[in-house]
């Protein structure tokens, strides 16, 4: 049989499972799996998260694995939706649910995948507790080194193997008394004590930090009205948290729209090809073009509101984000949270969040073939915007910060892009300078989230000394002299990869090794985030094994012959 390894049960090995399940030809699947819980994926994990941290995808939104998470939901006893905190008569394919939920759904998906994988005659072994610390390509096969708990070490050899290895947090994220440099695991942000704490980011991850200390000194309840309140416990009054980022903003709260998307009438999967066959790299602007008009077509009044037909790459964020900047951002998260529960209830679609929803997708699809000068004006001003769009957050979410507004214990600083975060002279927590000022906090949470990692952070030391993982290559900016100047590349970040995600290296050593790992990915595929990605990037590689396996097969048939 084939041999076919995947690190990580998370979601993207869990869509690699499901398509190499399908293979015609008997293969065997041998899933390695740090955790002892295979299946639940790091961010749904319940020990790694707070029960009280919500999941930012609806269930209408996730891509089939077996079933849908509502049918899931639905069969399920009334006893286990006690445990899961879900009232029957509330699941909808609309509602978001807490991350252990989704965690307990993604392994029931899992273990089913198995055994219909099992039945099919395929060989599917899954063997938890066990750390890939190597990987080595070696002529024929890829070599993989797996540790166990105890620290004995084994080398396995197969003939592909897909790092589905996810989000990556340090195991001690409290690398100073105080200062934490990761949300997660949300157990050791309960240890914060009765003080004050900094939170260094505004969306849902520094959301999912402030709700798990918040509980930790408190509880929300409804009040009368049936308004969402927070109080805090008899004995912490001198609780209180400071959310802070560049520009101090909230996230929006999630928008009603029709799923699967319309499609967009001039920003089209078409219109990018288009500009792809020019063999240009210098697309940006060309790209931005079809932006505007996709915008004034599909909500011209508000285009006309922030005067898009003006705007530029550079200037359009600015004016995209003008409004709330200069509201408090507290007034703003009720009013558009207000706006976003009627437009849900009424299934009302705020034009222009759809058509920028819509875009980014298409968008993506010309990133890899911006030269460095585009790529680089592309992530420092443009995507932003994108970002904002569709990373809208749970309405329970923003109820809950508005609730811990009202209590008196939370508020959020904008600081600018020179601020300075620092661990001398504290015996817990940091000193921020900003603006002028001088403020200690007694803990201190980074929560800007998971970070784009290149070649360099690739955990696998052979892989590095072998020297077939290196940064991405991008077209150089170049001034137009002839048609027939030279192409010039530079290697600029994320990891140098061919369309099914394989390293590109000319060594003469097997290629089918694949980096399905997200963060690695951010560098050149900027919107890969989340579910739906791990749902594309398990079809693109579980396809490409398929297809290899069927050629091999097919040539071995006719030797046989």
């Amino acid at each position: 049989m084939i041999r076919i390894a995947i690190i990580g049960s998370g979601p993207t090995g869990i869509y690699t499972l499901k398509g190499l399940v399908g293979s015609a030809v008997p293969i065997s699947i041998t899933v390695f799996e740090a955790e002892s819980d295979p299946g639940k994926g790091t961010p749904y994990h319940p020990d790694i998260n707070d029960r009280a941290m919500l999941s930012n995808i609806a269930s209408i939104e996730l891509p089939v694995i077996c079933e849908s998470l509502v049918q899931w939901l639905r069969r399920q006893t009334d006893a286990d939706l006690q445990r899961l905190l879900i009232n029957r008569d509330a699941i909808n394919e609309r509602e978001f649910y807490p991350r252990v939920v989704l965690g307990e759904f993604l392994q029931a998906q899992f273990l089913r995948l198995v055994a219909s994988g099992q039945q099919k005659g395929h060989v599917v072994d899954v063997r938890a507790r066990e750390r890939v610390v190597d990987i080595a390509l070696q002529t024929d096969d890829v070599r993989v080194t797996v540790q166990q708990l105890d620290g004995l070490r084994t080398e396995f050899a197969f003939d592909h193997v897909v790092m589905a290895t996810g989000h990556d947090w340090p195991e001690n994220i409290e690398v100073k008394p105080g200062y934490f440099v990761s949300p997660w695991p949300a157990q050791a942000l309960k240890q914060i004590g009765n003080c004050r704490v900094g939170i260094l980011g505004t969306s849902l991850s520094g959301i999912d930090a402030l709700i798990t200390v918040a509980t930790a000194h408190g509880a929300f309840y409804l009040d009368p009205a049936g308004q969402l309140q927070f109080q805090a416990s008899a004995d912490n009054e001198n609780f209180h948290v400071t959310m802070m980022s560049r520009k101090g903003l909230l996230p929006e709260a999630d928008f009603y729209c029709e799923i699967p998307y319309i499609e967009p009438l001039f920003c089209t999967n078409e219109a990018i090809d288009a500009l792809l066959a020019t063999g240009r790299h210098n697309l940006l602007d060309d790209i931005f073009d079809l932006f505007k008009q996709e915008m004034i077509a599909a909500d011209p009044a508000y285009a006309a509101k922030i005067g898009l037909s003006m705007l530029t790459v550079e200037t359009v964020a600015p004016a995209y984000f003008a409004a709330r900047e200069h509201t408090d951002p507290f007034v703003w998260a009720a009013q558009n949270l207000a706006e976003a529960e009627q437009n849900k209830k009424n299934r009302y679609t705020v034009q222009w969040r759809y058509a920028i929803l819509r875009m980014h997708e298409v968008i993506a699809r010309a990133i890899p073939q911006l030269d460095d000068t585009d790529l680089d004006r592309f992530h420092k001003h443009f995507k932003t915007v994108f970002v904002d769009d569709y990373a809208t957050v749970p309405h329970a979410s923003i109820a809950r910060l508005l609730a811990l507004h009202r209590a008196g214990i939370l508020d959020i600083i904008a600081l600018g892009a020179n601020y300075t975060v620092s661990t001398d002279g504290v015996e817990s927590g940091v000193v921020l300078m900003h603006h002028g000022k001088t403020v200690e906090y007694e803990a201190f949470i980074d929560a800007t989230g998971q970070h784009a990692m290149s070649a360099v952070d690739i955990p696998f030391p052979t892989l590095i000394e072998q020297g077939v993982v290196r940064k991405a290559t991008t077209p150089q900016a170049q001034p137009v002299i002839s048609a027939e100047i030279a192409e010039s590349t530079v290697r600029t970040g994320g990891i140098d990869l061919d369309h099914a995600f394989r390293p590109k290296f000319e060594d003469n050593l097997c290629n089918h090794l694949y980096c399905a790992a997200i963060s690695f990915l951010l560098h050149k595929l900027p919107f890969v985030q989340g579910i739906t990605s791990a749902h594309d990037i398990g079809n693109v590689v579980s396809a490409a094994i398929l297809s290899n396996i069927e050629q091999a097969h097919a040539g071995r048939f006719q030797m046989s012959a």
